[in-house]
């Protein structure tokens, strides 16, 4: 009954880790995809308010090249021949103010320049320039698309204005704008990593991007013309690969009104999708972990009921042990008694005072005392069990005695406790009966150091007392038993008399 109950615990824990993990991914999904929401809708705005900057610098810049072309033409009006009285300033005077990467031009009904503030003019050949044949054609004003200039080989578009003479054609006014103009729409917009920002002609002609492109651009055919702009004025979309570049990015456009151009920004749409990646190198670990941790629970849960199945064996086990326990306790009792028989018999030998019995006793009671209120049955606290002896002989003697302590805390074994309890109490016996006389202010000092290297620990007991000739002492009961305690401590001792007692010993305690 007992495993069939165990086996269907089993069970069920491991339909709850199923579950668990069921939960978990079932989150991990929930949380993943609102994600990708949010970083989505992020990007799309961040692209959208960067598309507007693009927009409102597209018509500063087409009311740059209007103006200038409008003002330049009011000033020279139609060249006649080309001795007309027009001059370079009059063209300086009328594009004052314009950055200067802007430069005006002057050209006759035959495309040669007449006047110019370009310092590095020099006779071309711009009868094919679009912008010229579209003025000849009839058109009174132009913006070209993206052109190499043939003076520098600078990326460049040029806003062109038609001069008439008599109705007409007689020539041009051009002005000339470096690509290098979107560099502060670029820095301003800043959308990080692989992104540009461009100007597109609405025939889908590129007029202007940065970073400069190596040439000109035709996009009439580019889903931005053949979908997006015929479904909307302004948006995103996703190009998986840049006509120019190749990178993937998202896209905002926006129709420019009064302009014939269409604002792009376009940023790189793996860099704005990096929050998102982000959230879920997150999700990827928590949720990692917290499978682990479902299996890890699980496996437990199983171990445990397995630990269970086994839980009457460990019970005898633990039986057994404390057997085995109970019995070493009867056997240090014993090796105790035995002790006391021996001290009783050297009291009788020697014919000693009743006290000093006692005392050892009491001594041999404080090593048990340590290990029965501790529970520590290996070992006790030596600085503990010699203060307790010490000051136990102390009161019992009821000496008018100072007894100073200077102990570091050590262990000793309980197989050595009890011949250190019996050492201390002989040595501090002895500085009690034998050290003063009466009125004496005696002081009696106990000094125990840690194990050295070697392992033996130092112990030494001072009095201020008369001292004694060690030459001249009689062995008695209580010699013999500093003797037989240092031997059972494997050490060594000496005893000097001079200016009081001073005994010193060095004695393994475990």
């Amino acid at each position: 009954m007992e495993r069939q109950s165990s086996g269907s615990a089993q069970k069920f824990a491991a339909r709850a880790g199923l579950i668990a993990w069921i939960g978990f991914v079932a989150l991990a999904v929930t949380w993943g995809s609102q994600s990708y929401r949010n970083t989505v809708r992020t990007a799309q705005d961040r692209v959208v308010t960067s598309t507007q900057i693009v927009a409102t610098h597209a018509t500063w810049v087409y009311e740059l090249g209007v103006q200038a072309t409008r003002r330049i033409a009011d000033t020279v009006r139609a060249p006649r021949d080309p001795g007309y009285g027009g001059t370079v300033r009059d063209i300086a005077d009328a594009v004052e103010g314009l950055p200067g990467s802007v430069k005006a031009y002057v050209i006759d009904e035959h495309g040669r320049t007449l006047y110019s503030t370009d310092p590095g003019v020099k006779p071309i050949d711009i009868t094919d320039r679009d912008y010229f044949v579209a003025l000849k054609e009839g058109r009174s004003e132009y913006v070209s698309a993206l052109l190499i200039s043939r003076l520098n080989n600078d990326r460049i578009f040029v806003f062109s204005r038609r001069l008439e003479r008599d109705g007409a054609f007689a020539g041009a006014v051009t002005v000339s704008l470096s690509g290098d103009i979107m560099k502060p729409i670029w820095e301003s917009v800043d959308l990080g990593g692989s992104f540009t920002v461009s100007f597109i002609r609405n025939d889908g002609q590129l007029v202007a991007r940065y970073p400069e492109p190596d040439q000109g651009l035709d996009m009439s055919e580019h889903p931005l013309f053949t979908q997006y702009l015929e479904e909307a004025d302004q948006g995103t979309y996703l190009s998986e690969a840049s006509p120019v570049d190749g990178v993937r990015r998202l896209v905002g456009y926006r129709k420019v009104l009064g302009t014939p151009f269409i604002a792009v920004a376009a940023a790189d749409y793996g860099l704005l999708m990096q929050p998102f990646w982000r959230d879920m190198a997150v999700l990827a670990t928590v949720t990692v972990l917290a499978c682990l941790g479902s299996l890890a629970a699980t496996w437990r849960t199983r171990q445990l009921l397995r630990i269970q199945d086994h839980q009457s064996a460990a019970l005898q086990v633990a039986l057994e042990n404390n057997e085995f326990l109970l019995r070493e306790v009867h056997h240090r009792v014993k090796n105790n008694l035995q002790s006391v028989m021996s001290l009783i018999r050297l009291h009788m030998k020697g014919n000693e005072k009743s006290e000093a019995l006692s005392n050892r006793i009491k001594a041999m009671v404080a090593v048990h005392e340590q290990i029965y209120q501790r529970d520590s049955f290996s070992e006790v606290d030596a600085a503990e069990l010699v203060q307790t002896v010490a000051q136990n002989v102390v009161a019992a003697y009821g000496a008018d005695v100072q007894v100073k302590f200077d102990l570091a805390t050590t262990a000793v074994s309980n197989d050595r406790a009890t011949s250190l309890a019996l050492l201390i109490n002989e040595l501090v016996t002895n500085c009690m009966k034998y050290a003063f006389t009466d009125g004496d202010e005696g002081v009696v000092t106990v000094i125990l150091r840690g194990p050295g290297e070697d392992g033996f620990c130092r112990l030494e007991v001072i009095d201020n007392g008369r001292g004694f000739d060690p030459a001249h002492q009689s062995k008695g009961t209580g010699t013999r038993l500093i003797e037989g305690s240092i031997r059972q401590l494997d050490g060594s001792f000496s005893i000097e008399g001079n200016a009081g007692t001073h005994f010193s010993a060095r004695v393994r305690l475990v």
